[in-house]
């Protein structure tokens, strides 16, 4: 299932949601540049970035050697945060964020918004360096702040309607989906790779690089706190 569009209207324009996407675009097209050609320098330069500005558990928990301290390891929990994998990571991300963040943006209001997507960021990445903390593969991307935009959106509009893309084989068909149903099969999904990922690590696998499962799911669950911590006294009932 590929989400499309939500019904909820936005009350407001989404300053923050759309600063954050540009945001996130204009460093992954200086991201891309550097490794436009990969036979020549510029590979070595796109991964040396990754290396720089990704989150590296290892560094933020001072357990491996030999890799550099600058940036500063806590710098790179937020600068992570707008670092991607390639095209289908980023426009994943950024569809998310920009079906369902504007929502929670009107919600909270820009500032408040702006220190939940953070916080939940940032929480999500630690969460996924406690699991991994000798790990030296970076983390990158926008997922666990998103995910934590998602687990607000959740609680603030479980019975919105959201238009998606149903896939199955050659079967393709647009359909409305209820939001409780769409995100559930979304965090389900995240349960069920993130154990698969454990039982990979405990067999001594766990350091090919992938997908940081458990940040997602970190990111889900401490959006739904943080919700209840920053919406402001007159719309605090959900």
């Amino acid at each position: 299932m590929i989400p499309l569009k939500d019904d909820v209207p936005s009350r407001s324009v989404p300053i923050v949601t759309i600063g954050l996407i540009a945001l996130n675009v204009l460093v992954f097209l200086y991201q891309f540049s550097l490794g436009v050609d990969a036979r020549g320098p510029g590979a070595g330069a796109a991964e040396g970035f990754i290396m720089e500005f990704g989150l590296v558990p290892c560094r933020l928990t001072g357990s491996c050697l030999g890799l550099e301290d600058f940036p500063s390891p806590v710098i790179t929990i937020f600068t992570s945060m707008f670092l991607h994998g390639g095209i289908t990571h980023i426009g994943g991300n950024m569809l998310y964020l920009w079906i369902f963040g504007d929502n929670v943006e009107d919600t909270l209001g820009h500032g408040r918004f702006l220190v939940f997507y953070l916080a939940a960021g940032a929480a999500a990445a630690l969460i996924q360096t406690m699991l991994s903390p000798a790990s030296r593969v970076p983390m990158v991307g926008a997922s666990g702040a998103i995910s934590g935009v998602l687990g607000a959106y959740l609680l603030l509009f479980p019975y919105a309607t959201i238009l998606t893309l149903l896939i199955l084989g050659f079967f393709v068909r647009f359909i409305h989906v209820p939001a409780m149903i769409v995100l559930g099969f979304w965090f389900i999904l995240q349960l069920l790779y993130g154990t698969i990922s454990i039982s990979a690590q405990s067999l001594g696998r766990g350091e090919s690089g992938g997908v940081a499962w458990f940040a997602h799911i970190g990111g889900f669950l401490v959006g739904m706190l943080l919700l209840f911590l920053l919406r402001p006294r007159e719309s605090r009932r959900l």
